[in-house]
């Protein structure tokens, strides 16, 4: 009896941790030979202001048993479709390979549009990537009018979900070294709203939080995702709630002691979207400022991978009719947020060079996914890079997933198989989900298999293919400005270059009438 106690006080302590703010114990993981450490807060809402500033490190009083994942801060779940969480959700969960080595370090921002998303294992197992011996850690941040209600005031200056992962990127920088992590050699990762939140990062006035990035679908130049302060949006919420104010700051004061459900669901029946916005260039704890400056010495010194997936905004229109196609004129509701002179003639531009003289059937919805593809991902993609190449004097790596297997989050969950990758899909082979049951086979293991060994070699290296081998056995070669070589992702790998540059050539003509 008294080895068996040995041995049980032996394993609680070496799964004991001390960071900053006190003592954490993890747990072991069932599926791997890793040790979690799940729900660590790395701040506090302050709930005298829940739309402002967090407090970031919150001490612990006595040991923190960090087993719980399930922390999700207040939104509509994607896949219930109801309110839920708290306010009580500024959690890291860290994943750490059982080795003596000092390991590099994978940290995850999720996506969602900044109005929903979480970081638990029901979507970001992580049994793929730490096999690789790399700690992952994922992270919460707040979603909607509590992570980005944009005033402009002190009280609520606007973008705090970013300022959120600023908290928690300098958590991971001062505390990961306890869990055996190099604090010198940190990715930052994210997908959709993630590759947004990093690129940004990059973009921001605060210091380098991490070495080397990962934009997976997403860039900050896409025309419809920075705005200006709206100091309406107090006012429309208090509304909903039969409450007229005057004062932006009483309307705020009102809505801080509402319950989390209430704001959501009032935030979701105005349909107000999340967006970044520009804050103040003269106050120098603002995160974005105008105009974003490529120029900078995060840019010029750190490596980046960033792609697509080749049919990003299948999921909007393969399943329409031909009713559907002809009760809306695709074309102008998306180009008419651009606000030009000649814009008739334009949409008659863009309708011809992607559907010509068809009419607006059934027929053409493949060209119609092409063409909000090209606006809403590929192009801004695209785009950034072509900056990140004027501007870094560091490796970038450029692919496209068009990979159509049993994995593909996205369409799997639709029940979709025809078309290769729609957004997110990529997700699939990057992480354990709760949605595919057992371990993958066959081509979608081959695929998963070469996709975590390139992103976590990059994390390692800075280089997804330091070396080819049987697994690897094609070189992805860094985009340079005049050749933009890139990795086409599919059940075997393909060196390409400079993908879809006949839509995107367009696409340069019709920014340029932005300028």
């Amino acid at each position: 009896m008294l080895w068996w106690l040995v041995l049980l006080a032996a394993a609680v302590e070496s799964s004991l941790v001390k960071i900053e703010q006190g003592l954490v114990q993890g747990i072991p993981a069932e599926d791997g030979d890793y040790m979690m450490y799940m729900g660590i807060p790395y701040a506090e809402v302050d709930r005298e202001n829940p739309f402002g500033a967090a407090i970031p490190n919150p001490k612990f009083d006595g040991i923190f048993l960090a087993n719980d994942d399930t922390a999700i801060c207040p939104q509509v779940n994607q896949f219930t479709n109801t309110i839920t969480g708290s306010l009580d959700c500024l959690h890291v969960n860290v994943y750490v390979p059982n080795t003596t080595a000092k390991l590099p370090v994978f940290v995850w921002i999720y996506g969602g549009a900044m109005v929903r998303g979480f970081a638990s294992r029901f979507l970001y197992g992580p049994k793929f990537l730490v096999r690789h011996d790399v700690i992952l850690v994922t992270l919460n941040y707040r979603l909607g009018p509590y992570g980005f209600m944009c005033l402009g005031t002190d009280k609520v200056p606007g973008n705090q979900g970013l300022k959120d992962q600023v908290l928690a990127l300098r958590w991971v920088r001062d505390n990961i070294a306890a869990f055996g992590g190099d604090p010198d050699k940190i990715t930052a990762a994210g997908e959709s709203a993630g590759a947004r939140s990093v690129e940004l990062h990059l973009l921001s006035r605060n210091e380098k939080l991490f070495q080397q990035a990962i934009l997976q679908s997403g860039a900050t130049v896409r025309y419809d995702l920075i705005s200006r302060p709206d100091l309406e949006l107090p006012f429309k919420l208090a509304k909903h709630f039969g409450h007229n104010f005057n004062n932006v700051d009483e309307a705020v004061n009102f809505l801080s002691n509402r319950e989390p459900k209430e704001i959501i669901e009032a935030n979701a029946a105005l349909s107000q979207p999340s967006l970044v916005c520009f804050e103040d260039s003269n106050n120098t704890q603002s995160f974005i400022t105008s105009p974003l400056n490529h120029n900078n010495d995060k840019i010029k010194t750190t490596p980046i991978m960033s792609g697509y997936n080749n049919n990003e905004m299948l999921m909007s229109h393969v399943r329409k009719t031909t009713e559907d196609f002809e009760n809306s004129n695709v074309f102008y509701e998306k180009l008419k947020v651009f606000n030009l002179k000649n814009f008739d003639k334009l949409v008659s531009i863009m309708r011809r060079y992607y559907i010509g003289d068809e009419k607006m059937t059934r027929r053409v919805r493949w060209e119609i996914i092409d063409f909000d593809s090209d606006l809403s991902y590929a192009y801004p993609v695209q785009r950034s890079i072509d900056k990140f190449l004027e501007h870094s004097e560091s490796m970038l790596f450029h692919y496209i997933f068009t990979y159509n297997g049993n994995r593909n989050f996205v369409k799997s969950r639709a029940n979709i198989t025809e078309g290769g990758a729609a957004h997110a899909d990529e997700l699939g082979y990057l992480f354990d989900m709760v949605f595919f049951d057992g371990n993958p086979d066959g081509e979608d293991n081959l695929v998963l298999e070469r996709m975590t060994t390139m992103w976590t070699n990059f994390a390692k290296y800075g280089d997804p293919t330091p070396t080819t081998s049987e697994l690897l056995p094609v070189r992805w070669r860094a985009a340079q400005r005049d050749a933009l070589h890139c990795l086409q992702i599919d059940s075997t790998l393909s060196s390409c270059k400079r993908p879809n540059h006949r839509p995107h050539a367009l696409w340069d003509l019709f920014y340029k009438l932005l300028q």
